[in-house]
C-alpha cells in the first residue's frame, strides 16, 4: 500500500518549520545557568526526563485527544482541551510559547488546506475561547492530514527531543556529535513513549512536573537570557 502521509508527516514535524521554536529554551537556560546541566550526560537526563514525566502526560497526551476529537469532529472537546492546556501551563513563557507556536502552524498550514474543523478552531480563537496551542493544532492536522495517530506522536517527540538537544549544544555547550550521540541513544525511548502515549489514561493527562515549573517561572528574572522562554 503506498505511503500517502509521509511528505505531510515531515513537513509537520519540521524542526525548521518558521514558527519560532528556535526562540525557546522551555527552562534549559534556567538549569544551565544553575548548571545542573552542564555536560553531556546531565542534558541527556534533562531530556530524557523531560520527555517521560512532562511531554507524555501533558503535550504528547493533548495532541493525542486533539487527534481523537478531530477524528470525531469535536469542535467543543478540540476547545476545551485547548482551555485546559491553558489552565495546566503555569508558567507564563510556556503558556504563551505554546501559543504562539500553535497559531505560527495554523498560519502555515491553512495557506495550502482549507478545513471546516480548522476554520471553526480558529473562530473559537478570535473569540478568546481557545489560543491555539501548538499541541493541539499539531494533534489536528495530523488528524485531517491522514497521519497514523502512533506516527504522528513519534515524531512530536523526536522534534522535542531534537529542539532541547539543540539548545543544550548552544547553551551548555556541547559537540554537535556529541548532541547526535545523544539523539541516537534516545530513538528507542522515543518509541517507547509514542506507544505508551497512546493507553494515558485521562485522569493523568496534565500530570504536574513542579520542578519543571519552578525553572520556567525564574527564567523570566534571569539576569541573561538568550531564549524568550
Amino acid at each position: 500500500m503506498e505511503n500517502t502521509y509521509l511528505g505531510s508527516l515531515l513537513h509537520l514535524a519540521d524542526p525548521t518549520l518558521p514558527i519560532g521554536g528556535y526562540t525557546h529554551s522551555n527552562g534549559l537556560e534556567t538549569y544551565v545557568q544553575d548548571e545542573a546541566v552542564n555536560s553531556v550526560a546531565s542534558a541527556k537526563e534533562f531530556v530524557t526526563n523531560m520527555l517521560i514525566y512532562n511531554i507524555k502526560y501533558n503535550d504528547a497526551s493533548f495532541l493525542k485527544l486533539a487527534y481523537l476529537a478531530a477524528e470525531e469532529n469535536d469542535l467543543e472537546t478540540i476547545i476545551k482541551l485547548d482551555q485546559e492546556c491553558s489552565a495546566l501551563k503555569s508558567p507564563r513563557e510556556i503558556r504563551e510559547a505554546s501559543q504562539k507556536l500553535g497559531i505560527r502552524l495554523i498560519k502555515i498550514f491553512r495557506r495550502q488546506k482549507a478545513f471546516d474543523l480548522i476554520d471553526g478552531y480558529e473562530r473559537a480563537i478570535a473569540n478568546k475561547e481557545a489560543t491555539a496551542h501548538y499541541c493541539i493544532a499539531f494533534g489536528l492536522y495530523a488528524q485531517l492530514l491522514e497521519i497514523p495517530l502512533d506516527e504522528a506522536l513519534f515524531a512530536f517527540y523526536y522534534n522535542a527531543a531534537i529542539g532541547m538537544i539543540t539548545n543544550s549544544v548552544k547553551l551548555v555547550p556541547l559537540g554537535q556529535l556529541d548532541g547526535q550521540d545523544v539523539l541516537f541513544e534516545l530513538q528507542p525511548l522515543i518509541k517507547k513513549l509514542a506507544k505508551e502515549t497512546l493507553t494515558v489514561e485521562r485522569e493523568l493527562v496534565g500530570l504536574c512536573s513542579i520542578a519543571f515549573d519552578i525553572r520556567c517561572m525564574q527564567h523570566e528574572r534571569l539576569y541573561s537570557r538568550l531564549y524568550m522562554s
